[in-house]
């Protein structure tokens, strides 16, 4: 316990005699304060962590500066890294996906077509189209049978044709275009 309560001691006296001189190291290496507030922050957790091995006196202050300048070089690895794996993540997705013009027109449609639809059905679509769910999971999601969200969806997806203007040909056959054959046409 003593000795815990000396250890505390020890790094509160070299944050509080340290702190600005790290604090400036790392911002004048830094374009961002906040990745400098970051590797000064790392530095006192190492210091914290090895504070045996934190030399007394002044020479803690190179000390410091060598662990910062470390934090610092971790931090740009770390930064060169993400952007890597963006600039490949962008260049996949790039070659994997067509131009998705139409289909993002399609969707600002159907986004505010949805709009104008009743709270009740937008929720009860977007389970069903957003999140891909059965009528019987819609259900659990709100806490209704799944006779009664069945209905309720096709009553959405109903309306929501209706305000999209692209209803589906009727069911049945369709109506042929030519003329019917009279009973004595072609015999005889």
């Amino acid at each position: 316990m003593r000795e815990t309560a000396a250890r505390e001691d020890d790094f509160r006296r070299l944050y509080a005699a340290h702190f600005d001189a790290v604090l400036g190291f790392t911002l004048r290496r830094t374009d961002r304060p906040e990745d400098a507030a970051d590797a000064t922050a790392d530095t006192f957790l190492v210091a914290w962590r090895r504070l045996a091995h934190v030399p007394a006196g002044d020479a803690a202050r190179p000390w410091l500066y060598g662990v910062a300048r470390r934090t610092l070089a971790n931090q740009r690895r770390g930064d060169t890294r993400r952007a890597a794996l963006g600039q490949r993540l962008r260049v996949q997705v790039a070659q994997a996906m067509a131009d998705l013009a139409d289909e993002v027109v399609h969707r600002a449609d159907v986004t505010a077509a949805m709009a104008r639809l009743s709270a009740r059905d937008e929720e009860v679509l977007q389970l069903h189209l957003w999140e891909g769910l059965e009528p019987r999971e819609i259900g659990e999601v709100l806490g209704l049978p799944g006779t009664v969200v069945r209905p309720r969806l096709s009553r959405a997806k109903a309306r929501l044709r209706d305000l999209l203007g692209n209803d589906p040909a009727p069911a049945g056959h369709l109506p042929s275009d030519t003329a019917p054959i009279g009973p004595k046409e072609g015999i005889r």
